[in-house]
């Protein structure tokens, strides 16, 4: 795909903004402009100003400068600012413009954002981040969806963008971003009570060590699968012994805040009593088994 020089405005000159304006100057697109509330007064304004004078990237004052300074306009504030960035925005745009929204929040925010910004006939799109800008920089995956994807990966994908049209639906991208950090987030803070713990219990670099044997032995997929399908079996004993950890973070003067959430998550699915259902059998397939216990819990809610 030919590279075609655009107008582009960022909105928000943090991790990710500015990672990506850093790289696609670098790449050689030439019109970079990003509009930040902090990057004139406040703790990081000398910050965002450096980094934006590094990368060549203009900081504008206002909203409407930016809407004026671009025609593809990509907003990474935090999730919890989204919306109050795209109202900031719909009295600047026209339909010469393309929003896309690549925070991490859910599909219902993008759905508001796309409800803020519909007045100007802008075309709307939204983006899960599927790694870090820190590492990857411009080249970081994204996830794209609704109206405005296609455009928005015809227009950059030539620069070394890394960006997957997953679904013409808003939100779908946004929505891969935010349940994947179910698991991506929850590991974060799972190794940081279990480091804490390991730590004052004199054992860590052997609980590492345990832990990186069994999960370095196979392919994550073959993980997940075997402890999704084994769940609907084990899933009490799981859970005691999931107790048991949580004591021996208590023992320490540790709070087990996600190893109290996992022995309840497990015994929960314990009292669906599903292995009476698969008659003591692991199920073949783990989404057999995620179903069987997706059907019991909605049945307990419907009571």
């Amino acid at each position: 795909m030919e590279r075609r020089q655009i107008r582009l405005g960022l909105v928000g000159y943090g991790e990710v903004g500015s990672g990506l304006g850093t790289g696609l100057r670098q790449e050689g697109l030439k019109a970079i402009a990003a509009y930040d509330i902090g990057a004139f007064e406040g703790p990081f304004s000398a910050l965002i100003q450096e980094r934006a004078r590094t990368a060549g990237v203009t900081l504008v004052s206002s909203p409407a400068e930016l809407a004026l300074a671009a025609d593809y306009i990509i907003s990474a504030v935090p999730g919890s600012e989204s919306v109050t960035a795209a109202r900031a925005y719909r009295d600047h745009l026209g339909p010469q413009h393309v929003y896309v929204d690549i925070a991490s929040a859910t599909p219902s925010v993008k759905r508001r954002v796309a409800e803020a910004l519909e007045p100007s006939g802008a075309a709307v799109g939204d983006g899960g981040i599927m790694g870090s800008p820190l590492q990857d920089g411009h080249r970081v995956l994204i996830k794209a969806s609704g109206p405005a994807a296609p455009a928005f990966h015809d227009a950059l994908s030539p620069w070394n963008m890394r960006i997957d049209v997953v679904s013409p639906t808003l939100g779908a991208g946004s929505g891969i971003k935010i349940v994947r950090s179910v698991v991506m987030k929850g590991m974060e803070a799972l190794f940081l009570e279990c480091a804490l713990a390991s730590e004052r219990h004199g054992i860590q670099d052997e609980v590492f060590e345990s832990i990186c044997a069994f999960m370095d032995a196979r392919p994550f997929m073959d993980t997940v699968r075997f402890l999704l399908r084994t769940d609907v079996i084990h899933a009490e004993r799981r859970a005691e012994e999931a107790g048991m950890s949580a004591d021996a973070l208590d023992e320490v003067g540790l709070e087990p805040v996600m190893t109290r959430s996992t022995a309840r998550t497990l015994q929960r699915v314990a009292d669906l009593h599903l292995k009476q259902q698969f008659g003591g059998l692991v199920p073949d397939d783990y989404k057999t088994a995620v179903e069987a216990v997706d059907r019991r819990l909605r049945a307990a809610e419907l009571r």
